[in-house]
């Protein structure tokens, strides 16, 4: 597989963004295509990580008080599979729900 980057989350173990996942988030939300350090950091450190409402995703969370418009909270869609991490999806949301 073709990984964009693989970090470590809070609990040590590895998150991975592949490159179909990036092509899918930055075609869905092309802004997102200058926020790959900053879609880094939210995983590094979040402010919040909840229960995805579907399945066993979760979905991690971080303010960015200089994002333009009204929706500020970077959320990172991740799906643990045999102790790994992989990012489905990312976009910003004005609330944590």
């Amino acid at each position: 597989m073709d990984f964009v980057f693989v970090v470590k989350d809070k609990s040590d173990r590895n998150l991975r963004l592949t490159r179909r996942q990036w092509t899918h988030i930055t075609t869905k939300h092309p802004m997102l295509t200058s926020y790959l350090e900053k879609l880094k950091e939210t995983l590094n450190d979040p402010d919040k990580i909840m229960p995805h409402e579907f399945g066993r995703l979760f979905d991690y969370y971080k303010y960015y008080k200089h994002q333009s418009g009204g929706a500020k909270f970077l959320k990172v869609v991740v799906k643990y599979l045999n102790g790994d991490g992989f990012i489905l999806s990312a976009y910003f949301v004005k609330h944590i729900n």
